[in-house]
């Protein structure tokens, strides 16, 4: 893991990482990777590709070969729903050049962007999942994302929620988006699947789940 590269990340994206959101990341990228989970990499919500560039250095350094494809409306977000109460319309606007700029400025192999909204573009998901980011904020946009990305997860792979916030576990999480929280609970009711909360030392809000193996290996 490269420390000074987390702390420049999570200080140029203060508005929407930190240091912790960072080595959550990388614990759960490199763990699937280094179990030799099939599939590729996928990040739902880049905007301007700093997780991005975090994802592609795990990568560079456990598993070159496999495909990082990043998705984004690059029109700031959707119009919100009743649950999205923090983002209003047209907000985290961000460009595909400025994905491309980070990724050159540090010499990364450049990643498959996918531009335009989740409901027109995430069919172009990979067939094969190992790690997903699902990072859409609104209700609607998470609910379109694990519709898509958890049927390709592969046995072993690992979705990893940013917002999901469930306070009765980490009451230090910050509770700015609800919708994400209801999509994901919606999504799973019903199933023995189970998203787990993150715990930090700031308000870092991030769920993530298992999906379990053949053997019922880790979920």
């Amino acid at each position: 893991m490269d420390a000074r590269l987390a702390y420049e990340l999570a200080e140029l994206n203060a508005n929407m990482s930190d240091v912790e959101r960072l080595v959550t990341l990388h614990w759960g990228l490199s763990s699937v990777l280094r179990a030799n989970v099939a599939g590729d990499v996928v990040e739902v919500g880049c905007n301007a590709g700093y997780t991005s560039v975090w994802l592609a250095t795990t990568m560079r350094a456990l598993a070159p070969e496999r495909e990082l494809v990043l998705f984004d409306s690059f029109a700031g977000m959707p119009p919100p729903g009743e649950l999205d109460t923090h983002l209003p319309e047209g907000e985290c606007l961000a460009s595909a050049e400025q994905v491309e700029q980070n990724f050159r400025s540090r010499d990364l192999p450049m990643p498959r962007v996918v531009a335009g909204w989740f409901d027109e573009t995430l069919a172009e998901l990979p067939q094969r999942i190992c790690f997903g980011y699902l990072d859409g904020d609104h209700y609607r946009s998470i609910q379109l994302s694990l519709e898509q990305v958890w049927p390709r997860l592969e046995p072993g792979g690992l979705l990893v929620i940013d917002d999901y916030c469930d306070l009765s576990r980490n009451e230090r999480a910050w509770d700015g988006l609800p919708g994400v929280k209801k999509a994901c609970d919606e999504f799973f009711a019903g199933t023995d699947h189970v998203v787990e909360v993150v715990p930090g030392t700031s308000d870092l809000t991030l769920g993530y789940v298992y999906k379990p193996t053949s053997d019922g290996g880790p979920r």
